[in-house]
């Protein structure tokens, strides 16, 4: 099952991937057997079976500034992110909005790739991040869409209406798109459920429109989260997005007319 994730180029955090060994009848939906995975991936990780990179942690990153040896490897790496804007002529401004950032492995290889922006929430937005979404996207001409992810739960139903409501506060016109998870791809792809967390101040609406019971985005696949982005995003477009240049594509000819510039003749 790693193995495959991989080759798809998806890194899953220790939940994403508990959650497909639930999906799968592999282990049963409870707080003790996620704890009882990660021991299992920990032994493995230590016993050189399984690959350090294949899983990760994105709540725990150093932070340092960057540096480089000269300064023509900075231009080398100024040049290597060059980038055209795929979106300039187009009529909208889409981004794409997920509610858990230990989901964003998931969605970058595809917002990349489409040239999208994504913005993990880290639940409900911050007031300071939401005001700032409103002056980036209220200032644009074209016309602003926000694709959002979250889980399917008292409160992860509740903060799509929460951006959108807020932005209007701001004064700032967006489109809010609820992308996923919706009650019909509950019903399609059959996520493991969980209790509805009754002490949620918003449960009592929940239970009387779904019922007692809740699912996370997690449970879905990483590949179907993922078509779910790229669909939602080039049924926007009007036509195809060009592949974005890679990071680090200057070629050699070019890296030698850098260095020439800047390096200082040898003596």
């Amino acid at each position: 099952m790693k193995i495959a994730y991989v080759a798809q180029g998806f890194t899953l955090t220790l939940r994403q991937l508990y959650y497909q060994f639930v999906s799968r009848g592999l282990l049963p939906n409870a707080e003790r057997h996620y704890k009882q995975l990660g021991e299992v991936v920990n032994n493995g990780r230590l016993a050189g079976l399984i690959d350090w990179d294949a899983i990760e942690d994105r709540t725990r990153n150093l932070r340092r500034l960057s540096s480089w040896r000269n300064p023509a490897e900075l231009l080398e790496d100024a040049a290597g992110q060059f980038r055209l804007d795929k979106w300039a002529d187009q009529p909208y401004r889409p981004e794409v909005w997920i509610e858990k950032d230990a989901l964003v492995g998931v969605i970058e290889g595809v917002c990349d790739e489409l040239q999208v922006p994504y913005f993990p929430c880290r639940g409900y937005c911050s007031q300071s991040e939401m005001w700032a979404a409103a002056q980036r996207l209220g200032s644009d001409r074209r016309e602003a869409v926000i694709f959002y992810l979250g889980d399917h739960d008292p409160s992860g139903i509740d903060m799509s209406r929460d951006i959108e409501d807020r932005l209007r506060t701001f004064q700032a016109s967006v489109r809010v798109e609820r992308l996923a998870l919706n009650i019909r791809q509950v019903r399609d792809y059959d996520p493991p459920p969980n209790p509805a967390k009754m002490t949620d101040t918003r449960a009592s609406d929940y239970v009387r429109q779904f019922g007692h019971e809740s699912w996370e985005l997690d449970a879905l696949e990483p590949a179907v989260i993922a078509e779910l982005v790229r669909d939602a995003v080039t049924g926007l477009r009007d036509g195809p997005v060009a592949p974005a240049r890679r990071r680090g594509g200057v070629g050699p000819r070019a890296s030698a007319r850098v260095r020439q510039a800047v390096e200082p003749p040898h003596r």
